[in-house]
């Protein structure tokens, strides 16, 4: 799934999530045929935020796309706690529904830790519950969910490197509990040897230049520098941040990552470029996790990605 570009290889994220979703349709045609049980996905969204309306749209599709039986829940800005508390409930209670995925940010008064905290493990398809965190954490990666934007970009360095990356350096730039550390653990439990750095880490750009695999993920436009790439590199690039664009015309913007694609494109070995790289694999894997809990639910041997 890679295209040739000014010396590196380009990893296509679009070309590479239509490969994982073109498999959890059969999968899951096959899961309901042998079990009667349809993948159920709920996802539930609070408030009016525009890129939340979009996002939650966008998974809808794909969830319907996949052979899915798909629900949305909309609550308006001011439903209070107890009240998307119990709309969870009721979810966790459904065995209609093996994925619920609560549409973040959510409004000041609502406390987002607790809601996470609340959708059961068994269910929780974005990852983030304790019990997947911990699992991911002490390596028993195959019964965890992983948050699916790390999982999309390991699926992307398997597919360049190998599922074994013993003897290779991997930098993560970024803590972030959503991709930083759970990136890290993925990649400890490929054999590579990780360092995670982050705002406060000393010479980073010396630090990059040792990794073998580099994934950014701080949401800083174009902070990777060409410079910053070891030669052959493969570099994931998690970063989506609007920027002016003028040579585009008065108020204008375009999409870019957390690194110079431009430089980085001309020294590394592979790369994702953004848009069109690790996006498109974060909603495969929203999929791909939602088949995975239905497979479980159902006493189905679960497909590995």
């Amino acid at each position: 799934m890679t295209t040739e570009a000014s010396g590196a290889k380009v990893i296509d994220g679009k070309l590479l999530a239509e490969d994982v979703v073109a498999a959890v349709k059969t999968a899951t045609g096959e899961l309901v045929s042998a079990t009667g049980v349809q993948p159920g996905i709920a996802v539930v969204i609070v408030g009016e935020d525009p890129a939340s309306q979009v996002y939650v749209a966008s998974k809808g599709r794909k969830a319907r796309e996949c052979g899915f039986h798909s629900v949305q829940h909309t609550l308006t800005e001011d439903t209070s706690e107890a009240d998307l508390l119990a709309v969870i409930d009721g979810l966790n209670n459904d065995p209609a529904i093996h994925g619920i995925l609560v549409q973040l940010p959510l409004p000041k008064h609502i406390d987002e830790g607790r809601v996470i905290q609340t959708i059961a493990p068994d269910k929780d398809v974005d990852g983030f519950h304790y019990i997947n965190v911990g699992k991911l954490g002490t390596g028993a990666v195959d019964s965890a969910f992983v948050p699916c934007t790390p999982a999309g970009s390991m699926i992307m360095i398997e597919r360049q490197l190998s599922r074994d990356l013993s003897g290779l350096n991997a930098v993560v730039i970024g803590r972030s509990n959503i991709v930083g550390k759970p990136m890290a653990n993925l990649l400890l439990a490929a054999n590579a040897t990780v360092t995670v750095a982050h705002s406060r880490t000393k010479d980073l750009p010396a630090l990059a230049r040792t990794a073998d695999i580099l994934v950014a993920a701080v949401g800083r436009p174009q902070m990777v520098k060409g410079d910053w790439i070891k030669p052959g590199a493969t570099v994931i690039d998690v970063g989506i941040n609007r920027i002016d664009a003028p040579e585009k015309g008065e108020g204008k913007t375009r999409l870019v990552g957390d690194v110079d694609y431009e430089e980085a494109a001309k020294v590394a070995g592979a790369i994702t470029p953004v848009p069109g790289g690790v996006g498109p694999m974060t909603i495969a894997m929203l999929m791909a996790n939602t088949l995975v809990a239905a497979c479980r639910a159902a006493g189905a041997k679960a497909p590995k990605f």
